[in-house]
C-alpha cells in the first residue's frame, strides 16, 4: 500500500490480503472491560500510579472513550508515573471518524459511569492462587462472547469489528494462559513499564500453575520430571478451566466474540500480548469444543511500541503460537502495527511512549490502523487529532 502507516510482522501475505479487503471500510469498535486482582500487586503495572488508582483505570478509560475530554468524569483518568492513557489515541480516532462504540463489562469491581453492556461476569482474583474465577462464570462469559460476536457481526455487512480490552495486569494473566496452553512465552510478553518486569510476572504465573497441577494430583516425582512434563500436564487442562484458574474475565469474552464474528466478517484483535493470548485461547477452545471459526478473517493489531518493544519479544511470541500443544494446527495470526510516532509531539506525556512507557491499551493501535484503512490518515493527521484530545483534557482541568 502506498504511504502505508501499517507494519506487518508475521504472516505477511495473509496480513496484506486482510488489509486490502477492508480498505475503505469503517469498523465497529467493541471494548471489553475486565479486572483481575493481579493488577493490584505493587509494581505489576504502570496503568495507574497506585493500586487504588488501578482499581478504576478501566472505568476511567471507558468514560473517556465514550464521552471525550470535555465530559466531567465520575472516574477521571488516573495519574501515571509517566505518559498518558492510550485511550486518548482511541478516542481521537473514534470521535473524528464517528466509529460506533460498544462497551462491555465482563467483570469490574464497580460499574462504570457510562452506557455499558453488562455480561454478568465477576472480576478475577489474583492468578497466583490458581482459582481466579468460578468455571461456571467463565462458561457463562464465553457464551455471552459468542452471542455478542454474532450480534455485532450481523450489523457489519462487508466490514470488520475491532475487539479491544482494558484489563490492568492483563499481560500477566496473558502469560499464564499462554504458558498453560504449552506455549513458550516466558520473557516474551510486554508490560506498561519501560523495562518489562518479567521476573515478577513469571513468579506469579508459576505459583498459579503449580496450584492447578497440585490440586489435580498431577505433580509427582522429582523436580526434573516435573519440569519435563509440566507443559504436557498443563495442556491436558480444558482451556475454559485454565481461564478459571489463572485468567481474567475479558479473555473468554473476546475469544467467544472473535470465534462467532469471524464466521461472517473481519476481526481485528486490538492489543499486543493480551490479544496473542486470546488468539491462542481461540485456537484451543475451537479445537477442544469443536467450534468452527475462520482464522483467515482474524488479525492482531497493535502499536509498534509493543511490536518492537526491546524488553519483550512480541514477534517471537506470535510465531510461538503454532507450537502450543492445543494450538498446534499451525495457526499464527498476522501481527500488524501502526507506525504512529510521538517523537515530534509537543507534549512530554506523549513523547514518553517513545521511551517505552504505556505502549498500548483500549484498542489504541487498532484504532490508528482503522484511521489509515478508512481515511488514509497519515502520521501528521493522527498526531494532530491525538494532541487535540490532550489539549482539550488539560484545558478541562483548569
Amino acid at each position: 500500500m502506498p504511504n502505508s502507516q501499517i507494519r506487518i510482522y508475521t504472516q505477511k501475505e495473509q496480513g496484506e490480503k486482510w488489509l486490502q479487503r477492508y480498505r475503505g471500510c469503517l469498523p465497529v469498535f467493541a471494548c471489553v472491560l475486565g479486572f483481575t486482582e493481579t493488577g493490584l500487586i505493587p509494581g505489576i503495572s504502570a496503568a495507574g500510579r497506585t493500586p487504588e488508582d488501578r482499581k478504576y483505570t478501566a472505568c476511567a478509560d471507558a468514560e473517556f472513550l465514550y464521552y471525550g475530554p470535555e465530559h466531567k468524569a465520575q472516574y477521571p483518568l488516573p495519574p501515571l508515573a509517566a505518559g498518558a492513557s492510550p485511550v486518548l489515541i482511541s478516542r481521537a480516532v473514534v470521535e473524528s471518524l464517528n466509529i460506533p462504540v460498544y462497551l462491555f463489562n465482563a467483570g469490574l469491581p464497580q460499574p462504570p459511569a457510562v452506557p455499558v453492556i453488562d455480561l454478568g461476569g465477576t472480576s478475577a482474583k489474583c492468578l497466583s492462587g490458581g482459582a481466579a474465577m468460578e468455571v461456571t462464570t467463565v462458561k457463562h462469559l464465553f457464551k455471552q462472547g459468542l452471542i455478542w460476536g454474532e450480534r455485532l457481526a450481523t450489523n457489519i455487512q462487508q466490514g470488520y469489528v475491532i475487539l479491544g480490552e482494558c484489563v490492568v495486569g492483563g499481560t500477566t494473566t496473558a502469560l499464564a494462559i499462554l504458558t498453560g496452553l504449552g506455549i513458550d512465552a516466558a520473557g516474551k510478553v510486554n508490560s506498561s513499564h519501560p523495562v518489562c518486569n518479567h521476573g515478577q510476572k513469571w513468579a506469579l504465573v508459576q505459583a498459579g500453575l503449580e496450584k492447578i497441577m497440585g490440586s489435580r494430583g498431577l505433580l509427582a516425582g522429582s523436580k526434573e520430571q516435573d519440569d519435563i512434563y509440566q507443559s504436557q500436564i498443563l495442556t491436558s487442562i480444558d482451556p475454559l478451566k485454565l481461564v478459571a484458574s489463572v485468567g481474567d474475565p475479558m479473555q473468554v469474552v473476546v475469544a467467544g466474540m472473535a470465534i462467532a464474528a469471524s464466521r461472517s466478517c473481519g476481526v481485528m484483535l486490538a492489543g499486543g500480548t493480551q490479544m496473542l493470548a486470546v488468539y491462542a485461547l481461540i485456537s484451543a477452545i475451537a479445537q477442544v469444543y469443536a467450534l468452527s471459526w475462520q482464522p483467515e478473517a482474524v488479525v492482531v493489531g497493535t502499536t509498534r511500541w509493543v511490536a518492537e518493544d526491546p524488553t519483550g519479544a512480541t514477534v517471537d511470541l506470535a510465531l510461538s503460537l503454532g507450537e502450543g500443544s492445543l494450538t498446534q494446527s499451525g495457526k499464527i495470526p498476522p501481527l500488524l502495527a501502526t507506525d504512529l510516532s510521538f517523537a515530534d509531539s509537543r507534549y512530554p506525556q506523549l513523547r514518553a511512549y517513545e521511551q517505552g512507557f504505556v505502549k498500548e491499551g483500549m484498542g489504541a493501535g487498532a484504532a490508528c490502523i482503522a484511521a489509515y484503512l478508512s481515511q488514509n490518515w497519515q502520521q501528521h493527521q493522527l498526531l494532530a487529532a491525538i494532541e487535540s484530545q490532550l489539549e482539550r483534557l488539560t484545558i478541562g482541568f483548569h
